[in-house]
């Protein structure tokens, strides 16, 4: 089945971390009910490996700061580009992402959209 995925690494103050986690559970059920497959939410927790450039390096984390990997999987390209539209149109989705509530810095948080290559 052809799918495709939002994926995004964000820096979260630890101290904010927890209304990072009350966020993204409300945007999760606004996602899922507009028709995304699955919202997944990852705090790191092994992030230095040596010989490899780690999660925290390559977003240039600062100290105190922990980082989320997150997807967002959807039948198509074009079914995330609805569901996307329906979201962004959403006024519980603004209501959630104004500005001094927001737990992250969105300037620093790495997005794309990716066709899955393999499937196993």
């Amino acid at each position: 089945m052809a799918q495709y995925i939002d994926a995004f690494v964000v820096p979260v103050p630890k101290k904010k971390v927890q209304a990072y986690i009350k966020l993204s559970k409300a945007c999760s059920k606004i996602w899922r009910e507009f028709g995304a497959l699955e919202y997944r939410e990852c705090l790191g927790d092994q992030l230095d490996n040596p010989g490899m450039l780690s999660f925290p390096k390559g977003i240039k984390a600062r100290k105190g700061e922990a980082i989320f990997f997150s997807w967002i999987v959807y039948r198509s390209r074009a079914h995330r580009d609805k569901v996307n539209a329906k979201i962004m149109k959403d006024p519980r989705i603004a209501a959630l992402c104004q500005g001094a509530a927001m737990p992250f810095d969105l300037k620093r948080m790495l997005y794309g959209g990716f066709k899955v290559a393999v499937d196993a």
